[in-house]
Parts: structure tokens; sequence; C-alpha cells
């Protein structure tokens, strides 16, 4: 399958994602606000299980674009309760607006468990294109104030994860530009820029400061990565720069690398690869 521009990306991930769902699904639902601004999410709780654990999804777009009416179906199907996040786009904040956001969603999830009806306590954080290096950043920073921030009404509550799914994410904001194929680099350039305000070799403290792979520790969860060898916007090295940076902590790692396929999540949503990612949330959250 061929690689898709970004400005399908949204189209592929809505079209992959659609379908029949026998789930509760409460949209709209605000977690914090920031500067007058209500910030969402919409949770889907599947009928069929009760008590389930939480797969928070965080969209792609490029950091600027897509939204929460983006998320991965098939997990509602398999019993998994999943809430889609909104947050700032780099339009409107740059890094790390975006990771204060998110991490103040998932302590609004974990401080609402009881009311909402899934498991509060297992908790995997995933995400897909620049979604995924979101989820793989706030998911490998837990005890970082600096990303923290202070949004929302439960600042004692805990943001960890335990578990962290990436499908085809970046990790290494410094190395990416130079891993990136022609047409990469007309994606992520003008991306990278309105992230960290300038081109990484510019901010190097900020990119470093944005690349998970700096940051992790012994502490942090399991990891099921995913990616496509023809992935021609988001290099597949930057799967094996995560992979590294977790083998060499001793860290659990797993990933899968689908032959032939681009920067699409279908056909990592459906059949034997969807199964790889239940499997792997069954091993971590349950």
């Amino acid at each position: 399958m061929k690689s898709l521009p970004q400005a399908l990306l949204c189209l592929v991930l809505a079209l992959s994602c659609s379908g029949a769902s026998a789930a509760t699904n409460l949209l709209n639902i605000t977690y914090a606000t920031v500067g007058g601004k209500a910030l969402r999410l919409d949770l889907h709780l599947p009928t069929s299980t009760r008590h389930p654990p939480l797969v928070i999804y965080v969209h792609g777009g490029a950091w600027s674009a897509g939204d929460k009416t983006q998320y991965p179906v098939f997990l509602v199907e398999r019993g998994y309760a999943v809430a889609s996040v909104d947050f700032r786009s780099t339009d409107e904040a740059p890094f790390p607006a975006n990771t204060h956001d998110i991490k103040a969603a998932i302590r609004f999830l974990r401080a609402r468990a009881e009311s909402y009806g899934y498991d509060g306590q297992h908790i995997a954080l995933s995400g897909a294109s620049s979604g995924a290096h979101l989820a793989a950043l706030v998911g490998v920073t837990a005890d970082d104030n600096a990303m923290e921030g202070t949004l929302g009404d439960y600042p004692g509550t805990s943001s960890t994860v335990q578990g962290i799914v990436s499908w085809f994410g970046a990790s290494n904001l410094t190395t990416i530009l130079a891993q990136s194929t022609p047409f990469g680099l007309g994606v992520r350039e003008p991306a990278l820029r309105k992230l960290l305000g300038d081109a990484p070799d510019k901010a190097p403290d900020l990119a470093r400061q944005a690349s998970p792979v700096f940051h992790i520790s012994k502490d942090d969860p399991p990891a099921l990565l995913l990616h496509g060898d023809q992935d021609r916007q988001m290099p597949i090295n930057q799967l094996h720069e995560l992979q590294g940076a977790y083998e060499a902590a001793g860290l659990t790692v797993e990933t899968l690398i689908l032959h032939g396929v681009g920067h699409d999540s279908g056909p990592f949503f459906t059949g034997a690869p969807s199964e790889v990612v239940v499997a792997f949330l069954r091993r971590t959250i349950g």
C-alpha cells in the first residue's frame, strides 16, 4: 500500500475507524479549561464488558489538524473503553501545551473512573502519527513536572499509564529530518517549526525535551510500536530509535512492522495486526 499525504491521513483514519459498535458513546466531555477554551474528550464504553480497562487515544494530524472523532473502534468492539482526546493544536499553542492537555485528560479520566464505570487503574495510552509521538512522550514522562502542567481539577491525581501503543509515531525530533524522504521533509519541516517554534537544529533543547527517546527510565510502561516499512512520511528509524532506547533500559518493548504499508492506519486497525494490539493490551492492562 502506498503512503498517503498528510492531508489524507485524517480521512483514512476516519474511514478505518468507522463501523458499527455496541457501545455507549459519551461525547464532548470537558476535562479541563485553558484560556477560556474547553478541552474535550469522547468516551466510548462497550456494552459487552463490565468495568473495562481504558485505552486513551491521541489523534494524528501533524500536531495541528485532526480531531477526537478519529478513534480505533475495534478496541471498543473487543471490550475496551476508549477515550479519544482533543488537545490544543500548534496553531493555538506550541509544545509543551499539547502534553499538558493530554496529561490533564489522563488525570481527569483516572479521577472520574468510578462515575463512568471503567477501570481507572489500568490505562493504556495510544495514538497514530503525531498522536503516537505525543502518546509515547506523555507515557514516558510521568514524573516530569515541566511536562505535567497544572490544568484541570485533579492536580494530585497520577498521570501514569500502564502501557503505550504507538502507530507510526516519531520518537527523536533531533534526527527525524535527517532520516526523512524528500516527501517527508515537505510534511515534517513546517510541522516541526509550528510545534517547536523553529527548526529542531535551531531549538535543540526543546527538540530533545519533545523526544521520547531522551526520557526513557527504568519505570516506564511496556510499549508496542507499529510501523509500515513503506512509510514515506514518518521514518521507520523512529521506531528503531525508541525500540533501542527501551531495550537499553531493560524495558519491555514489542514491535510490528508491516511490509508494503505506508502512513496508513487501515492495515493496522483490522485483521492480524489488530489482534497483536489486543494481545498486548491483555498482557498490560487486562
